[in-house]
């Protein structure tokens, strides 16, 4: 039905992810079909390296550095999508080395436990043990304690958006920006009580039956105390005030869009300072074709803000 909406450049994407809608049927598909990094890696190596905190489990942390820096760099740490369920650290080798050079600052990417096998709270709490032992280690790691910043695209948005709810509430550790691009903040999307219904979002890539699937699975067998809402979906904090500045990318056909809209809005409200941009004609995950002039001026976009903020 909105076909003819879609950019014509992105369109490849389809061929990308499976056509189908998300299931415990079909994760295992999606499982193998989550694309890897193809061609030669910039020259930067990742180093693997285990995040621990006390009462938590151990987190693998994929880190790029360049070597003999003039002094501490920003670090980056991204969270890498999946829709909570799917997905890994390592597909986004290529990203994170070449953001690395280009900014000559740390990345590290985060390997979370996945749901439905970990549900809430793992993934959001190994983020925060990953963020809190790189900041612990900046010494050690050339890191600018103050520029450290939060990034993911989909679910890796949702859970930024969430660490940085976690950060605030916790008193830290401080994180100076988030980048959100499409992030999955609200659980209600897609079911009776979705507050957006728009009708022109969703339709392909990410659905709303693969999103009521990827919350649900998230969610797990148990309900979600209140006061742990917020850190589950961000959608649903009461207060977004003492946020960082935030960087927001969606697209106009993404079922994201609305509530990326939402809560970029109740974050200006906030007196959080938000820079906002939304593409026309794309859908979920379109910048995986990076060869469209959209995803071109998305990636464009994207640098010229961690240049300006970093």
């Amino acid at each position: 039905m909105t076909r003819h909406l879609v950019d014509e450049e992105t369109a490849l994407v389809f061929e990308i992810f499976p056509p189908h809608d998300l299931t415990e049927e079909t994760l295992p598909h999606l499982r193998t079909v989550t694309p890897l990094p193809d061609g030669v890696l910039p020259p930067l190596e990742p180093e693997v390296l285990v995040a621990s905190r006390a009462g938590q489990a151990e987190v693998a942390v994929r880190v790029f550095r360049t070597p003999d820096p003039d002094g501490p760099r920003p670090l980056i740490l991204h969270i890498h999508g999946g829709g909570y369920v799917a997905g890994s650290a390592e597909m986004m080798d290529m990203s994170n080395a070449a953001r690395a050079l280009q900014h000559g600052v740390v990345v590290a990417s985060v390997e979370y436990r996945l749901a439905p096998e970990h549900p809430y709270p793992a993934a959001v709490e190994d983020c925060y043990t990953a963020l809190s032992w790189l900041v612990a280690r900046s010494k050690d790691l050339d890191i600018d304690l103050a520029k450290v910043v939060i990034m993911g695209e989909s679910a890796g948005g949702g859970l930024a958006a969430a660490l940085a709810l976690l950060c605030r509430d916790r008193g830290g550790p401080v994180v100076s920006a988030q980048f959100l691009i499409y992030p999955m903040l609200d659980y209600r999307v897609g079911t009776d009580a979705d507050p957006y219904k728009n009708p022109t979002c969703g339709e392909f890539i990410w659905t709303r039956a693969s999103n009521r699937f990827g919350w649900a699975s998230l969610a797990g067998s148990g309900s979600i105390p209140e006061q742990d809402l917020p850190y589950f979906s961000p959608a649903l904090a009461q207060s977004l005030a003492g946020l960082p500045k935030t960087y927001m990318a969606t697209g106009s056909l993404d079922l994201f869009f609305d509530e990326n809209l939402n809560y970029a809005s109740r974050l200006s409200h906030a007196g959080v300072p938000v820079e906002l941009h939304a593409y026309a004609g794309a859908v979920h995950a379109f910048d995986l074709i990076p060869t469209a002039r959209v995803s071109q001026c998305f990636a464009a976009d994207l640098d010229s803000a961690l240049g300006r903020w970093l």
